[in-house]
């Protein structure tokens, strides 16, 4: 490969004088499988030098790098080239490297640092399972488990609705889950990373980015209305209580001032849905539909009628981006210990909520309007549809924060047990926040002597109208709404956090070099001053038109159309044998045989019959009495379209780009697995995916042979200080112009870092 003017790199193992990290002996246990087992010898060389005694110093191993490594030089960092190295040694010089002996390893190994194998050096892993269970259980519960489930439950049959719901679960939900988390724990890629395996298909993964930036840029306006009213919760009764404010109407009727207010003193349409009864003359509107409507949002009266920004929603705007820049300006490391309150918090607050709920009088009667079975309505499609809708949307499938969560796991982590606990954790926060939802309701539709259907709302209305409202009936409302919007924020905050991960992680590992590794803050920044400034025009007073828009068509249809085609590009064009095998080589186990046939059949078709339920069902959307004009949905169908239209294009591009002598050649090479596709780290890179034979030059990365017969031994620190010592590794390395030229016998490079291509 030298006479080829191929890039090598020498690996020293003499052993010499050293001092130890403090992490130094957690690879002990690399060393000790790489000392038992049998190196692998390149085709060519085997012929080149004859038979090779396996025990050799002279046999290698090669791996692939894809980075520049780095060498420490009294504690500074300094990129050194495979070229630079070469004309040290060919001078005779001693390159500056940190050597560590075996025997401070064992040292360290009996003082109690063991060894973690699947430390990822270039991208962190979590801190323990915990932080990555927690982190995805606060992506998948979100405020849709708040203000739609229940109202989607009381709406379809009540109880009835659990049985569809929960066979939804099983037989999509549970399996997609599993999909994503175990695709994106095995390449330890994001969600661009990952399309490796079929590289035509990567437009899915642009696909993912775009549904992720769509939902991060509305999603983060909500949060920042939920913050708006938790800070105008701080005063000792709560502004939406009565209607002697500034912005109230004539029609304004609150119910503590007029507590005879019932069907037979009002007519019924003035004690209706409070959302239906905005703009409505000589009808009851509430406090709380007027502070929403004339005070919070300062509605304008057309979608195209911006208005001006609201500064206070502004304000707040910004207080939720800086809110989720400082919980991810570390990545994983920083968002990982943060979940640990705002993924469990909400619990505390749901509990808290639901024995007060359930303690007011007239609760009973809407918990039983929330969980009577209406067993005839099991039989209509629609009732199916929405089931599956909810289990599909509820658990974050497509969105492309599953795939970049799993990424940081260890390989070998139980993703499939991991699965099963998230999404069911997920559908009982559903069944278990509809008891707290409806038990208050259930109290203000007894003082109103109404019936709870006319109560009821989802979205927007439930949130930030009805729920509040029945607050106020309450004693110490102020505490109450407090608890209710902070545990809005931290739902909110949960699902934020990953959404904005899936983007810079995308990101940095598409261009993967080890600058942009060092400079992730800077793109999480960047990232996050882009979708403060894109949430901007939400903030105006045609704001929440604008808000439902994106939330009714960039993440509904481009989402069943992204699964459905994950799922085949990977069962059909990559093969589920293939894919099974990936995930025994991770497991230990495959998966379960109902998981193959739900992959390969069954969830395929429920996406797509949800594809064709949404369509069927199609009805132009409005908010409350406004119909939103025929332009604003066309400018909503580009919008899902935006993010489809990546997958055709980016196959197009592709297949143009590969080479083959037939349409039929370069299409099947357009769909096969790249050449560094599997697992990140070298040392699983096990079976069909060993590195038994080198890259060409033309692959465009360096190689690196290796005595395996001598120590490699991984410096990996603490979680905080891993990819400092990435930066910082020592190497001795040699440019291979036509022979390796003989190292110095003074120096060595013990404990070389184990990297994947």
């Amino acid at each position: 490969h030298g006479r080829k003017g191929a890039k090598g790199m020498l690996a020293m193992e003499e052993a010499g004088d050293a001092s130890v990290s403090p992490g130094a002996g957690r690879g002990v246990n690399e060393w000790r499988r790489h000392t038992h087992s049998t190196p692998s010898v390149h085709p060519k060389m085997a012929a080149a030098q004859g038979p090779v005694d396996p025990s050799s110093p002279e046999q290698m191993s090669w791996r692939m790098i894809s980075q520049p490594l780095h060498t420490g030089v009294e504690g500074t960092s300094h990129s050194l080239h495979p070229a630079e190295s070469g004309e040290a040694w060919a001078q005779g010089e001693a390159i500056p490297t940190r050597d560590i002996t075996h025997e401070a390893y064992e040292d360290e190994s009996e003082n109690g640092f063991m060894p973690d194998e699947d430390h990822s050096l270039q991208r962190g892993n979590w801190g323990n399972q915990i932080e990555f269970v927690l982190t995805s259980v606060g992506y998948a519960v979100g405020l849709g488990n708040v203000w739609r489930f229940p109202y989607l439950c009381y709406r379809n049959g009540g109880g009835a609705f659990l049985v569809p719901y929960f066979v939804m679960l099983i037989f999509c939900g549970i399996p997609i889950f599993f999909m994503e988390l175990s695709f994106g724990q095995f390449a330890s890629q994001g969600c661009l990373g990952v399309w490796r395996i079929s590289p035509m298909f990567k437009g899915v993964g642009y696909g993912m980015m775009v549904v992720s930036t769509y939902i991060g840029i509305y999603y983060n306006v909500v949060v920042c209305i939920a913050f708006y009213y938790f800070f105008s919760s701080l005063t000792s009764v709560l502004p939406w209580t009565y209607c002697d404010n500034p912005w109230n109407t004539p029609n304004c009727v609150s119910i503590l001032e007029n507590p005879n207010i019932t069907k037979s003193t009002q007519p019924s349409a003035m004690l209706g849905n409070v959302s239906q009864a905005l703009n409505q003359t000589l009808q009851r509107t509430s406090p709380s539909e007027e502070y929403w409507s004339f005070c919070v949002l300062n509605l304008s009266d057309d979608v195209g009628n911006f208005g001006e920004v609201q500064v206070h929603l502004l304000s707040c705007l910004l207080v939720s981006w800086v809110v989720v820049f400082f919980c991810l300006m570390q990545g994983i490391r920083s968002s990982g210990k943060v979940v640990y309150f705002t993924a469990t918090f909400p619990y505390v607050v749901l509990t808290i909520l639901f024995f007060r709920g359930v303690t007011l009088e007239g609760a009973s009667t809407g918990i039983k309007y929330y969980l009577t079975p209406q067993w005839d309505k099991i039989l209509e499609a629609k009732v199916w549809g929405d089931a599956a809708s909810q289990i599909f949307y509820s658990l974050g499938c497509a969105w492309g924060g599953l795939i970049t969560m799993a990424s940081y796991n260890r390989f070998h982590n139980n993703c499939y047990r991991d699965s099963v606990v998230i999404s069911v954790t997920n559908c009982v926060t559903s069944v278990y926040a509809g008891f707290v939802i409806f038990s208050v309701l259930g109290s203000m539709a007894n003082h109103l002597g109404e019936d709870v259907s006319q109560v009821a709302e989802h979205g927007p209305g439930l949130a930030f109208v009805a729920y509040p409202e029945a607050l106020t009936l309450l004693p110490i409302a102020p505490l109450w709404s407090l608890l209710f919007f902070f545990m809005l924020i931290l739902m909110g905050l949960g699902t934020q956090f990953c959404l904005l991960e899936t983007l810079v992680t995308a990101i940095v590992d598409e261009v993967g070099n080890q600058w942009i590794l060092q400079q992730k803050i800077y793109v999480t920044f960047g990232v996050a001053v882009a979708g403060f400034l894109l949430g901007i025009p939400l903030t105006s007073q045609a704001g929440i038109y604008w808000l439902l828009l994106m939330d009714n068509y960039a993440a509904s249809y481009s989402l069943v159309i992204i699964s459905c085609i994950m799922c085949v590009s990977i069962m059909y064009i990559y093969g589920h044998q293939n894919y099974s095998e990936d995930v025994q080589m991770m497991l230990g186990f495959p998966p379960p045989c109902f998981f193959q046939i739900c992959w390969r059949f069954i969830s395929p078709t429920i996406i797509f019959l949800i594809l064709i339920f949404l369509v069927i069902q199609y009805q132009p959307i409005t908010y409350n009495q406004y119909r939103y004009p025929s332009w604003a949905e066309a400018i909503g169908f580009l919008m899902a379209l935006s993010s489809v239209i990546c997958i055709p294009f980016y196959a197009l591009f592709h297949f143009r780009r590969t080479d083959g002598d037939t349409l039929l050649q370069r299409l099947k090479n357009s769909t096969k697995p790249s050449r560094d596709w599997g697992p990140a780290l070298l040392k699983h890179r096990t079976g069909r995916y060993a590195p038994t034979i080198p890259p060409s030059p033309e692959d465009g990365l360096e190689f690196q042979p290796l005595h395996l017969d001598k120590a490699q031994i991984p410096m990996v620190g603490s979680n905080d200080s891993s990819r400092l010592q990435d930066s910082q590794m020592n190497t001795c390395m040699s440019l291979g112009n036509s022979e390796v030229p003989a190292p110095p016998s003074s120096t060595g490079c013990q404990g070389l870092p184990s990297r994947g291509p």
